[in-house]
């Protein structure tokens, strides 16, 4: 019954009634979420902001699995997931880092890398020889990132600049179909040009795949300019979040006034 609610409404994403505790029975005991509720629509591109410890990692880690939640249930796609380990989400979860190093294998080349990602879930070796038709297919993809990778497919990963590495992750991440993509502050560690680059890579590919997006940033000008749906965290709850039209008119003010508002709520 509840997976048939979900596909009529089309939500993609479900927390129900999550608790997580750190440090339980300990002086250090901290409650960050509490009846935490939250849903995503199926295809919606969701950007989330807060302060440092305001719970928008720890929920990225409980979705993607690797954090327990202490009790509640996570859907994905009508799939109640929260009893499935990291890497079975990972089959139809992907994840982009803040370091792209968490994404992709850098001792590794970029042909290696995509021939491992081509294949993600399956067994695989890494062969002395990939298919020339796969290697015709990663030069296609890889120009349309237009960074020239595609003439540098036998190149270490970890040669490239911070930006090529970020967009080959984001290419990684989403080679095989998903459900879920995960953006964990992944364009923080790039200088402004190159996350501007990500930024609209990103927003391409979201576009193109059709793949429901969750991206938490520190960035609040990425957050207003990119995505149809802007929550803010704080202490582990939604405090603040716009949609739809609504969501197409906010802006950086408008955000850095609620930041100053909750800072005032809690007397800072």
């Amino acid at each position: 019954m509840l997976s048939e609610q979900r596909s009529a409404s089309k939500t993609m994403v479900g927390f129900e009634h999550v608790n997580k505790i750190f440090n339980p029975g300990s002086v250090n005991e901290v409650t960050l979420f509490h009846d935490f509720n939250l849903e995503l629509e199926q295809g919606s591109f969701v950007s989330v902001v807060g302060s440092n410890g305001s719970g928008k990692t720890t929920m990225l880690n409980l979705l993607c699995g690797s954090l327990p939640i202490d009790s509640g249930k996570i859907i994905v796609d009508g799939q109640d997931i929260t009893n499935l380990k990291e890497h079975e989400r990972s089959k139809f979860i992907g994840r982009v880092y803040q370091n792209p190093a968490f994404g992709t294998c850098p001792h590794l080349t970029i042909l290696e890398n995509l021939a491992l990602a081509d294949n993600k879930g399956g067994s695989f070796l890494l062969q002395r020889g990939v298919n020339k038709r796969r290697i015709d297919y990663y030069k296609t993809i890889l120009e349309q990132l237009h960074m020239g990778l595609e003439d540098k497919l036998k190149i270490p990963v970890k040669a490239l600049s911070g930006g090529q590495r970020q967009a080959l992750a984001l290419l990684i991440a989403t080679m095989t179909p998903l459900k879920l993509l995960i953006l964990d502050e992944h364009t923080a560690a790039l200088d402004p040009k190159s996350a501007e680059i990500v930024m609209e890579l990103t927003k391409k590919v979201v576009e193109e795949k059709h793949v429901t997006t969750l991206m938490v940033t520190h960035n609040l000008k990425f957050a207003a300019d990119y995505g149809d749906r802007l929550f803010m965290m704080h202490r582990g709850n939604v405090v603040f979040d716009v949609s739809g039209e609504d969501k197409k008119l906010i802006s950086i003010r408008d955000l850095t006034n609620r930041f100053d508002e909750i800072s005032i709520e809690d007397g800072n």
